[in-house]
């Protein structure tokens, strides 16, 4: 059987975190925590089995979790949104994209995309009989090219890939960024698709530029969230997409046939925790900020350089001091001579720029980052030393 992704192989979000495990390594490659949720959650999901909700839910999600949606929205993003006609309680930010992904896009379409994009986006362009366009965001600060982005527009586009803030390249979108975004479908049978997963992860005082909170984009997006980043637990997979009618109803028609409904458990527990918590999400730039600070001060006078992460909970390594580009390469080292897993930006381009950074993720306890430093100093010392 021909397959219809033939070049695509295992992610390397699972090849680096099979590596870290063979070789007993510190992860701070893969986005997960490896610190506890609230118990509560833990305890508002046991409750929410108890009470019976373990059979299928609404297709579209739980009401009351929706509704907890909109009105979080509407407090951050201003304006209202309907919760039976704008959001879709979907199986993590994955299963949106790729529903939405499937709603527009068929035989002969393109999808424009910036890289390092996430990997997931292309193949579900693919799937759709689509062409997605990779437009390279250049280190070192991977700002969007707006004028290349315009030169990429044919009769053919359908979709715009955007994503803020950026993973992997730790920045934040403006918005002047959304203005041109904006001028870019104008006038054009085009949607965008913005994953907005890290909506709350923006450090030293950056706002969320999303596309809900700009009036010509909210209309002609699909805007995507996840409760994994923001209640810490990535294995909930219980995401959201937020759009106009016209567009969550076609987005529906694929998720009903893709996922159908999401844990109901779950959903309720969630809605719990946010009538509880309502504050749930605002905590989280300081909380990741001093992760951030807290590694940035630990590797001073290592011989990496840290580019300041503008958001996510990420921060990239830049080794180009010590080492010429091979971003791949230095991983490895990473792995095999620091004990310490990461994760390479060019698997994220179609054709990559060579490059000297790698991304360490600071979703971990205190004790792990201040472990992994160490071993990267070291590493960095050696370095140094051998000038190699």
């Amino acid at each position: 059987m021909p397959s219809k992704l033939p070049d695509v192989g295992t992610t390397i979000f699972t090849v680096i975190s099979r590596r870290a495990r063979e070789l007993g390594a510190l992860n701070l490659g893969q986005g997960f925590p490896d610190y506890d949720i609230d118990p509560r959650l833990a305890d508002l999901t046991g409750e929410a089995m108890r009470q019976g909700h373990n059979q299928y839910a609404p297709m579209e999600g739980v009401p009351e979790l929706r509704e907890r949606i909109a009105r979080k929205l509407g407090a951050s993003y201003g304006g209202e949104f309907d919760p039976q006609s704008q959001i879709t309680i979907t199986l993590g930010a994955t299963e949106a994209i790729y529903s939405a992904v499937q709603a527009v896009i068929g035989p002969g379409d393109e999808a424009i995309a910036f890289d390092p994009a996430y990997d997931s986006y292309e193949p579900a362009v693919r799937l759709a009989g689509g062409r997605c366009i990779r437009l390279p965001l250049m280190p070192p600060d991977f700002r969007y090219d707006w004028d290349r982005a315009r030169g990429a527009v044919t009769a053919r586009t359908r979709l715009v890939l955007f994503n803020t803030p950026h993973n992997p390249a730790c920045t934040a979108a403006t918005a002047a960024d959304l203005d041109a975004l904006a001028a870019l479908i104008r006038g054009h049978d085009i949607v965008v698709l913005s994953d907005e997963v890290y909506e709350h992860v923006l450090f030293d005082g950056r706002k969320h530029a999303s596309v809900l909170s700009h009036a010509e984009l909210r209309q002609r997006s699909f805007a995507v969230f996840s409760f994994g980043k923001t209640l810490h637990a990535t294995g909930l997979r219980v995401g959201y997409c937020v759009a106009a009618p016209p567009l969550t109803s076609e987005l529906r028609k694929v998720h009903q046939f893709n996922t159908f409904s999401i844990a109901n458990p779950l959903q309720h527990a969630i809605a719990a925790y946010l009538t509880e918590r309502p504050q749930t999400g605002r905590e989280l730039p300081a909380f990741f900020q001093a992760k951030r600070d807290r590694l940035r001060r630990a590797l001073e006078g290592s011989g990496f350089a840290l580019p300041p992460a503008h958001g996510t909970f990420f921060q990239l390594l830049d080794f180009g001091e010590l080492l010429p580009p091979g971003d791949v390469a230095f991983a490895e080292r990473a792995l095999s001579e620091a004990g310490v897993a990461t994760i390479p930006l060019s698997p994220f381009y179609a054709e990559p720029p060579p490059l000297s950074v790698v991304r360490l993720c600071i979703a971990k306890r205190d004790d792990t980052l201040d472990e992994a430093a160490q071993r990267l100093a070291a590493l960095g010392a050696r370095l140094s030393r051998s000038g190699a």
